[in-house]
């Protein structure tokens, strides 16, 4: 250090030493913005950003990742169990480590979740070229690979100087702390930049506070929005998880219990109630269940709190159905507020909800509105149980009865985590949420190959915490590497693989639309194209014991529930593996979903689909 108030370090060091002093504070609690960083070394990125957190390890926790995709999945897990108030950087090579960053980009940004991204760049000199791994534009020099992060990040730079970093840090901070711009964040680190040496002012490595606001509502939004309320004779909440981010759980439950007003979830927004509340309806839209998709058809006014109303929430726009539906949009951000041409109250979710229950005093629902909702509650919760229930306890589980055991396992912090496939819906439906954090659903990107990942990272936030990440055979052939970091942490996340044999969920859409589950199994393919025959003898048991997972086998029921009660008390990463039996009575969608069909074909399936198709589009509805 100088005596002139400025120390002397490379961009890349002066970068790790500035994310170690960043921290958010809510309600008075202080966490780091940045907790840790993952990476993978490589051209680009070892000698700068490699030999920062060498030389700052005692004030940066580091992760070695296996996959790009999946560290960012893990430090959007981690920042998600969080609710936002922490984060963790990624550190990638330039070229294939960089690109490989964009689908986890998207997904954070689509599910408005902070990440710090930290791909290396190019030589901003150009002293070098064309480098390893450079793509190369014949009219535009300044184009890298990492372009490719601009539309799936909140906030992009790249870093050509090192004084540039001054201003860009505290940029990305602002972005990365502030819950109505969050998400992805890109700062594209050239290798020749991360090396060179500057003065930096002291000023720069200062402990430095967020503070993440908790916006009141405007006084006269508040005002229309109790008119409404009080004016509406079938109300409807849908809760979304904006609810979980703001810690307004318990501001929801106060608001319901004084009105009566029940509450249906979206994916991101199960738990908002507890499952036994009596006014969960649980969730709503294409993967919702009966209760609360009967009501949502005839309500009046739709309150969506912090839900941005994606197309399976509204049923591609057919959900809706009164004649003179209106919405009430409470939401941190106004781009969101403002969806289906809604009454807005743009604020917090808690600052929001406690300004209701306040302002509502003595306002409650008609009587006979509570009477239909809890008895469509009591027929669904029937549903649920024969759904979970097993008769014969030797027989093969069914994809329903593996949540009906893992139901009868779990404790009520424990966190369950899937993100893609069939069993989204069956979770949607049927997984009786016991915590604000237990339902954790990546459903804003579906992306396959998010769970494990994912695990790893709630279980950093929340050590000591079962963490669960279920998969189908489909998901964990995209991305199980991160089974490998798990084992050299000692993460003790607790891995269910349902085996189905393919690709499930779209091989039952495919068939809705026509296209004859055409390439969605898992089977020996004949030689006119078509899939045919026995399984493939491939055993995904034995391939997470290979990469360090201890793993049980489950045949039966019985089996099934005793290897779920081992996996829970494990203090290692444990791997439950279970073939599943073909569900004899599935539960059907409540909702439509808009996927277009083929209009004209010369196959049978497809016309008879197209017709069905055509008869529930007509339903669609633009609300303005």
């Amino acid at each position: 250090m100088s005596a002139t108030g400025t120390r002397r370090l490379t961009t890349a060091q002066a970068l790790v030493r500035f994310l170690a002093a960043q921290y958010t504070e809510r309600d008075g609690v202080r966490h780091r913005l940045i907790a840790g960083t993952w990476g993978i070394f490589g051209h680009g990125n070892v000698a700068g950003v490699g030999q920062a957190l060498v030389e700052y390890g005692g004030v940066m926790p580091f992760h070695q990742g296996r996959n790009e995709q999946a560290m960012v999945h893990a430090a959007v897990g981690y920042a998600r169990q969080l609710n936002r108030l922490s984060t963790q950087a990624v550190t990638t090579s330039i070229g294939p480590g960089a690109t490989n960053l964009v689908t986890g980009a998207a997904l954070a940004t689509v599910n408005r979740l902070p990440v710090l991204l930290l791909p290396g760049d190019y030589f901003a000199s150009h002293a070098a070229g064309p480098l390893l791994q450079q793509l190369e534009h014949p009219v535009e020099a300044d184009v890298s690979v990492n372009d490719a992060l601009r539309p799936v990040s909140r906030y992009f730079d790249r870093i050509n100087r090192p004084e540039a970093l001054l201003v860009s840090a505290l940029r990305a901070m602002r972005v990365l702390s502030d819950p109505a711009e969050t998400g992805a964040v890109t700062l594209a680190l050239p290798q020749d930049v991360q090396a060179e040496a500057f003065d930096w002012p002291e000023e720069f490595f200062a402990d430095r506070v967020w503070r993440v606001r908790r916006p009141a509502p405007d006084p006269e939004e508040l005002t229309e929005a109790v008119r409404a309320l009080r004016a509406a004779r079938r109300p409807l909440i849908v809760a979304g998880g904006g609810v979980h981010h703001s810690e307004a759980e318990t501001a929801l439950t106060a608001l319901v219990d004084a009105t009566g007003i029940p509450v249906a979830s979206t994916q991101a927004g199960k738990g908002a109630l507890r499952h036994d509340h009596p006014a969960d309806l649980g969730g709503i839209g294409h993967t919702g269940t009966a209760v609360a998709d009967d009501l949502a058809r005839t309500a009046d006014l739709v309150i969506g709190v912090g839900t941005r109303y994606s197309d399976f929430t509204t049923a591609s726009g057919t959900l809706f159905q009164d004649p003179d539906v209106r919405f009430l949009n409470l939401n941190i951000t106004a781009f969101d507020a403002h969806k289906l041409a809604a009454r807005t109250l743009v604020c917090d979710a808690r600052a929001g909800l406690t300004a209701l229950t306040e302002a509502l005093a003595g306002h409650r629902v008609p009587s006979s509105y509570e009477d239909e909702y809890r008895a469509g509650r009591a027929r669904w919760e029937e549903k649920v149980r024969a759904a979970f229930r097993a008769d014969d306890d030797s027989a093969v589980p069914t994809q329903t009865q593996v949540l009906g055991a893992l139901d009868a396992v779990v404790g009520d912090e424990d966190v369950v985590i899937n993100a893609a496939g069939s069993l989204p819906g069956d979770l949607h439906k049927l997984w009786r949420s016991r915590s604000p954090r237990q339902y954790h659903l990546e459903y804003g990107y579906s992306c396959m190959g998010y769970e494990i990942p994912a695990a790893l990272g709630v279980q950093q936030a929340a050590p000591g915490t079962a963490v669960w990440a279920l998969v189908g055979d489909g998901t964990y052939l995209m991305n199980p590497t991160e089974i490998v970091t798990a084992v050299q942490e000692n993460l003790p996340v607790k891995l269910v693989l349902v085996q189905n044999h393919g690709y499930a969920s779209i091989g039952g859409l495919s068939e809705s639309v026509g296209a004859e589950r055409f390439g969605t199994d898992y089977r020996h393919r004949a030689a006119d194209g078509t899939f045919t025959g026995a399984p493939l003898p491939v055993d995904l048991a034995a391939n997470a014991a290979s990469l360090g997972m201890d793993v049980l086998r489950a045949k039966t029921v019985r089996e099934l529930r005793e290897a779920l009660s081992t996996a829970r008390a494990a203090t290692r990463p444990t791997c439950v593996h279970v073939e599943t039996a073909a569900a004899r009575d599935a539960l059907p969608a409540e909702a439509w979903w808009d996927v277009p069909v083929a209009e004209v074909s010369a196959r049978e399936p497809v016309n008879d689909a197209r017709a069905r198709y055509e008869h529930a589009v007509a339903d669609r509805r633009h609300h303005l």
